[in-house]
């Protein structure tokens, strides 16, 4: 059985439901609520003593840190998501990182709450994320080469990091209409199963 300790509006959580989906693999989604606190509860911390998601039980495996979970799958399962030639993997992954370390987690939950409530007021949810996911996505745009994907023909780990982070720009307001590349790749993967059915949406909560 595989099991996925996941909330359905993390962006890491959402990293490996696209994984697991183009890998044909069912699971079962085990929701973990963030908002309430979940994350830091006994049960949760003996899976992951840093208190985040995802958790991923696969293969007699417990595994957390959403890129290197996908990393996984991607060896074990054979979805091609890295590019044969070094080059090819070193952008990939900057791009990966350019998202996944440099503007997730600036805005992850609960920095983005510690920030609200040490400004007494003065700076608010929204005005947090955009400060950062614009900015961050704006590069992200300048490094794209304006194909279907964010690298070469095919989809990659990078795509799996793009996604999910424009469905947090779209919720928290971003604008991104100055950034076509993003929105073309975007609507190119909005078409494929795997991630439509990873989105939010349809995810349990």
């Amino acid at each position: 059985m595989i099991r996925l300790f996941d909330f359905w509006r993390s962006s890491a959580s959402y990293r490996v439901r696209i994984a697991l989906g183009l890998a044909g693999l069912d699971w079962d989604s085990v929701p973990v609520d963030l908002v309430e606190g979940a994350q830091q509860s006994p049960e949760h911390l003996a899976r992951n003593p840093q208190g985040l998601v995802p958790v991923l039980e696969i293969d007699g495996l417990r595994l957390t840190q959403s890129l290197a979970i996908v990393e996984y799958l991607d060896e074990t399962r054979s979805l091609g998501l890295m590019p044969e030639a070094a080059v090819g993997r070193a952008r990939v992954r900057a791009l990966a990182q350019a998202i996944a370390v440099d503007i997730h987690p600036v805005c992850n939950l609960r920095v983005a709450k510690h920030a609200v409530t040490q400004s007494g007021g003065v700076i608010t949810m929204e005005g947090w994320m955009r400060a950062f996911i614009t900015p961050g996505l704006a590069a992200v745009e300048t490094l794209l080469e304006g194909g279907d994907y964010c690298h070469g023909t095919r989809i990659s780990l990078a795509d799996l990091c793009l996604v999910p982070q424009v469905y947090n720009a779209r919720r928290w307001g971003v604008d991104l209409d100055g950034m076509p590349k993003i929105r073309r790749i975007e609507a190119v993967l909005a078409e494929v199963p795997a991630f439509a059915a990873a989105h939010p949406d349809r995810t349990p909560k």
